[in-house]
């Protein structure tokens, strides 16, 4: 008899390509080391600087005050990647104890929560990041509430679904007979079989965060002057494209970056 295994095809593995992490890596560096090789800070001017090129002290030149595009943009992506992976980290937290609950319970439990995240669902993302900061005074906190109270959801509906088929998996069952509980079972049997599906979601949750954060920064409702943000970067520095064009070009080139090594590291399957 033959063996259909041995002549079957290849599963392709895509691996994340070596250069997004290199990007990450690149831009995380930036980030923390900008501050010590900086002088100025992002918040000084010097207004006979404006606009002028890169020199000794502002190795990326100086923004249409004065300030240096240096430690501005290392404070900008700082800013940008803290908020994302808070706002990721405790949305997977809450979407997947959520979805761990429907499952594990059923019944009402799983019918009430599957109608508020279908509730929430129905409206717009960068509404319910606007309501957060309307109630909220503070800004990044505002962000980090309204973007982790967005994206639990897409990680509730993940978990869920691949939970009400594990849990009535034989070794599950096995696990329950034996007497252990809900948590040694999602540690053993659970979270091994979700943890691929459940990071690449994450990976894509943080791009998500970052681009709506610099958005609502373009659009002048996220974050206020003078904090250094991409999307308000961008908006300051573009009626100076003419007489400045690489200022311009940083912060955008930053967010892409950022963007396409995430979503590149996100669709890579394993």
């Amino acid at each position: 008899m033959v063996d259909l295994t041995a002549i079957a095809p290849a599963k392709t593995v895509r691996r994340p390509a070596p250069w997004a992490f290199i990007v990450l890596a690149a831009v995380v560096v930036l980030a923390l080391l900008a501050p010590l090789i900086d002088q100025l800070g992002p918040y000084r001017q010097v207004l006979s600087k404006a606009l002028s090129g890169p020199d000794m002290i502002a190795p990326l030149g100086y923004d249409h005050l004065g300030r240096s595009m240096l430690a501005r943009m290392a404070y900008a992506v700082r800013l940008s990647l803290a908020l994302a992976m808070a706002s990721t980290v405790t949305a997977a937290f809450i979407g997947i104890a959520l979805g761990m609950l429907a499952s594990w319970r059923g019944g009402w439990t799983d019918t009430l929560l599957r109608l508020v995240s279908d509730s929430m669902l129905a409206l717009p993302a960068l509404l319910l990041v606007l309501i957060a900061g309307v109630i909220v005074q503070s800004t990044a906190v505002s962000f980090w509430i309204g973007l982790a109270a967005v994206q639990w959801i897409e990680f509730f509906r993940l978990s869920r679904s691949m939970m009400r088929s594990l849990i009535q998996s034989p070794a599950v069952e096995a696990a329950r007979l034996l007497g252990f509980g809900p948590v040694h079972i999602f540690c053993h049997h659970l979270w091994p079989e979700m943890r691929p599906l459940l990071l690449t979601a994450a990976a894509f949750g943080v791009a998500n965060a970052i681009m709506v954060i610099a958005a609502l920064g373009f659009v002048s409702v996220g974050m206020r002057a003078p904090t250094p943000e991409m999307g308000l970067m961008m908006v300051e520095l573009l009626p100076y494209w003419r007489e400045a064009p690489w200022a311009l070009a940083q912060p955008v080139l930053a967010c892409f970056a950022i963007l396409l090594a995430l979503n590149s590291i996100a669709g890579a399957k394993t």
